[in-house]
């Protein structure tokens, strides 16, 4: 089971399996307001940038690292994984050109970081390589494996063998309504496995697309002991964590981030 970790007030969750400092942030612990209240860390929401700086420091201080660790990317719903160093930190509140929903690391201190509010983030950490990663997989990029290639790319460009994942809080199976669109993609992805995934029910379809990343993740080698999943729904927990559906678009960003620097304390 995930736990909730409560450091200098930052609220957080935390996976059994991933043994380096981590985090999948919760509304609670930040400086801003309204829809943003209040660890908004998303910088492009309309917020007051002076406040989600200052959840940065927060957050930071909570887990012990410094904001210039942080590497981040636009995310554009894509199935790229970028391979990040040292040299990609200091860019956290500066406007980035960078495109990737997923990123990879070997170098010791840098924290890679995701933004999601609805979507599906993922956390791999190779603690016998020493690599880290964190993945953006909203249904688009689900389809395109993102997970899968992210792993495949740990193994292939580092050597990984002993990969853990965790799978975050996000839209659930409960509340995750969509049309045939999205029900085919998956049929097209995952075959006849996409029927774990997918619940027909009065001409919609209820997807679980937390199941469908863990059966991409196995796919591309992980074993299912090596994939923690959290049971949490973000549209159902609307208080905890913010939803880009529930709310129409009018809310603050929440963030998976994973640092290679040991255990969480």
């Amino acid at each position: 089971m995930f736990t909730q970790q409560t450091t200098h007030g930052v609220a957080y969750m935390a996976a059994p399996n991933i043994d380096a400092v981590h985090a999948f942030t919760t509304r609670t612990g930040g400086a801003s307001d309204g829809a943003f209240a209040s660890l908004n860390l998303g910088l492009n929401r309309g917020d007051d940038p002076v406040r989600v700086k200052e959840n940065y420091g927060r957050l930071c201080r909570a887990l012990g690292i410094s904001d210039m660790d942080i590497v981040t990317a636009r995310q554009v719903h894509g199935a790229d994984v970028e391979v990040v160093t040292r040299k990609n930190c200091d860019q956290v509140y500066a406007p980035t050109m960078r495109e990737a929903d997923g990123m990879i690391t070997q170098d010791p201190g840098v924290a890679l970081m995701i933004f999601t509010a609805d979507c599906v983030p993922i956390l791999l950490h190779d603690p016998v390589r020493g690599v880290i990663g964190a993945v953006h997989a909203g249904w688009r990029g689900t389809v395109a494996d993102i997970a899968g290639a992210a792993a495949r790319k740990m193994a292939g460009q580092f050597g990984c063998e002993d990969i853990s994942a965790a799978i975050g809080p996000c839209i659930s199976k409960c509340c995750f309504e969509t049309g045939e669109d999205v029900a085919e993609a998956l049929y097209k992805t995952l075959g006849q496995e996409a029927e774990s995934c997918v619940r027909r029910c009065a001409g919609k379809f209820m997807v679980d697309i937390k199941e469908a990343n863990r059966i991409l993740l196995m796919r591309a080698g992980l074993s299912a002991a090596n994939i923690a999943v959290s049971d949490e729904c973000t549209f159902c927990q609307n208080g905890k964590y913010w939803s880009h559906r529930r709310t129409s678009g009018e809310r603050g960003s929440q963030a998976a981030i994973i640092v290679m620097r040991g255990k969480m304390l």
